[in-house]
């Protein structure tokens, strides 16, 4: 396949298929999945972490469990402007427009953590 790749924050590896020249498929993706899980332990990081929601706290990205996350948004502690990283992007047209980080409101975050907060 041919591919980018691009560090973003010093922290998020982004990686994209040129889908004009071939699509990725789901034996591609578990295929990176698993070459990177296995290549983060000899270099010393972690390159696939699995469930944590990422946000903006000063000017630090944070991560923390979504349960502790709901913990912060029932204290106030993160509302729904708290700028987040939205993991779940598919296209390098919405990461290039700004929507990696975005406020929670904008993203699937709302839904998760601030329901009731937005509907009223």
């Amino acid at each position: 396949l041919r591919c980018g790749r691009s560090l973003w924050e010093d922290r998020f590896l982004l990686v994209a298929v040129d889908e004009k020249a071939a699509g990725a498929s789901g034996c591609s993706i578990d295929t990176l999945q698993r070459r990177m899980g296995l290549l983060g332990p000899r270099m010393g990081v972690t390159l696939i972490e699995r469930g944590p929601v990422w946000y903006r706290d000063g000017e630090e990205i944070a991560a923390v469990s979504r349960a502790r996350f709901k913990e912060l948004a029932a204290a106030g502690e993160v509302d729904p402007e708290t700028a987040v990283v939205d993991t779940t992007l598919t296209r390098v047209a919405e990461a290039r427009a700004g929507a990696l980080e975005r406020p929670a409101r904008e993203s699937w975050h709302a839904r998760a953590f601030f329901r009731e907060q937005l509907s009223g």
